[in-house]
């Protein structure tokens, strides 16, 4: 995959901003095509953290994300650095730096199916978000869903199993970092554009990492930085499909879809890496995606009455 390149910048030296959209159908398109990408990079990850450190993978991720995004930082001449939120974009950056990192050293310790699945109550915590931060409305119905959910990741970890120790909470933080990451997303959504959002990571994020990366540094192989280059393609496509998808949906109703992710992982784990989820953890797993599909239902149920209410 080239560098993302979103739709062409206004000759206009001060662009007008942004406006939020409303099409839940391409923004769920977007997010089931950016789990697919995060799957794939998460694989490739977890084949590295078996010969490096998490804080370096990441730091190689951002320099293959850096090195994508510079023809689009070039060819804009300078437009893609021009934000009109400059400390949201740094709050940002710093969400998705953790989520990177907290979820790699993860994946040192967890199958990817397992780490994935703690790292989904990032959704839950998006839902719970949405409200103080966006102005978003969750119904009772939409709350017993993420209640049911939580349940769901309770089953997966099983506290007092293997599963549930030390390592378990490093996907959780995970979670933490990114639901914060997409809550600061969607806000951006309607101030700068999707090219200046993906700019500011990217710079951000590698100063942020080259700082951090000497003090915990092996020298990596020919072969580790072919694997990180694939890793890095993957993982900025994915954020390229986060980043158009809360630009075109709200918060709420995308955060269940990426449930879908849980799939990818187990199935790529397996054929990887021959880890085959225990019954607890596809049960764990099945009741996450349950809930989430009802939350979809219930946000698609309430769009439709809206509408309907406002026609008349």
């Amino acid at each position: 995959m080239s560098a993302p390149h979103p739709s062409a910048q206004s000759a206009s030296p001060a662009p007008a901003s942004p406006a939020l959209g409303d099409e839940p159908g391409r923004a769920i398109l977007l997010v089931l095509a950016a789990t697919a990408m995060f799957s794939v990079s998460d694989t490739l990850a977890k084949q590295l953290s078996g010969s490096l450190p998490a804080i370096e993978i990441t730091w190689l991720r951002w320099i293959g994300f850096v090195l994508i995004m510079s023809p689009s930082i070039v060819l804009s001449g300078g437009r893609t650095l021009r934000t009109r939120a400059p400390g949201l974009q740094f709050l940002r950056t710093l969400g998705v730096l953790g989520s990177a990192v907290f979820f790699i050293a993860g994946l040192h310790y967890l199958p990817i199916a397992s780490a994935s699945a703690i790292a989904f109550v990032a959704p839950l915590l998006v839902t719970a978000l949405s409200i103080p931060f966006l102005g978003e409305q969750v119904g009772p119905r939409r709350w017993a869903a993420v209640v049911v959910g939580l349940i769901g990741m309770l089953v997966v970890i099983r506290p007092g199993s293997g599963t549930f120790g030390l390592a378990a909470l490093l996907p959780f933080l995970s979670a933490v970092s990114w639901a914060f990451a997409l809550i600061v997303t969607r806000k951006l959504g309607g101030i700068d554009r999707t090219s200046t959002t993906m700019t500011y990571s990217a710079l951000v994020g590698l100063v942020a990492l080259t700082l951090a990366v000497p003090f915990d540094w092996v020298t990596p192989s020919l072969s580790h930085l072919g694997l990180a280059a694939a890793m890095a393609i993957a993982s900025t496509a994915a954020q390229f499909f986060v980043v158009m998808a809360y630009r075109l949906g709200r918060a709420s109703v995308l955060a269940p879809v990426s449930y879908v992710q849980l799939v990818w992982a187990g199935l790529l784990g397996f054929l990887v890496f021959g880890n085959i989820p225990d019954g607890w953890t596809l049960i764990g797993a099945g009741i996450i995606m349950a809930s989430g599909i009802y939350t979809a239902h219930r946000e698609r149920v309430a769009a439709r009455a809206k509408r309907g209410g406002a026609g008349r």
